[in-house]
């Protein structure tokens, strides 16, 4: 019994109210185009377009028909991690190899915001994989949230382990 699946697609954001048992609602996220995703090793959440399906474990037409659930890696835009990224720590990322680097002027800073942005860089460190992913301006992120029950689509970066795996998974 129950309804049918909503199948949340990628595109302009279209969101139906459910009622359920007991008065209750549900949101049925028909369409979704941008979402929550948080980046965990920086503890950074940002709200960023939804690009593309890539990846699903339980089903490869959920990828061909580039249908947001619970699991599916997808690739989301870097602009608003990396633009933080660079105001936070104060040094570019993303740049390629064997591109020339635009120099820009000094901003004026005052002897404060310079200790701080020093130390800041004593413990930072950015993981190759993620460093490779903002000069081509797409993350991977896997959806943590069911965008069929509560009209969200929120998920996290992925990195590490976890990105190694995913990025084996695709080459196949």
């Amino acid at each position: 019994m129950g309804r049918p699946a909503a199948m949340t697609r990628i595109g302009e954001k279209r969101i139906h109210e459910v009622r359920t048992r007991g008065g209750n609602k549900k949101f049925r996220a028909l369409r979704l185009d941008s979402g929550n995703f948080s980046w965990g090793t920086e503890v950074c959440t940002r709200k960023v377009r939804v690009l593309d399906v890539v990846y699903n474990a339980s089903n490869n037409e959920l990828v061909r028909t580039k249908t947001l659930v619970k699991g599916a890696v997808v690739l989301v835009d870097a602009h608003p991690f990396k633009s933080w990224y660079e105001s936070h720590y104060g040094t570019k990322i993303g740049i390629k190899k064997g591109q020339p680097v635009a120099e820009e002027e000094e901003k004026k800073q005052s002897s404060h915001v310079l200790r701080k942005l020093a130390m800041r860089q004593k413990g930072r460190t950015l993981e190759e994989g993620i460093d490779h992913q903002m000069a081509s301006g797409r993350l991977f992120a896997k959806i943590t949230s069911r965008p069929g029950q509560s009209g969200r689509c929120d998920g996290a970066i992925l990195e590490g382990p976890e990105l190694a795996f995913y990025q084996k998974q695709l080459k196949k």
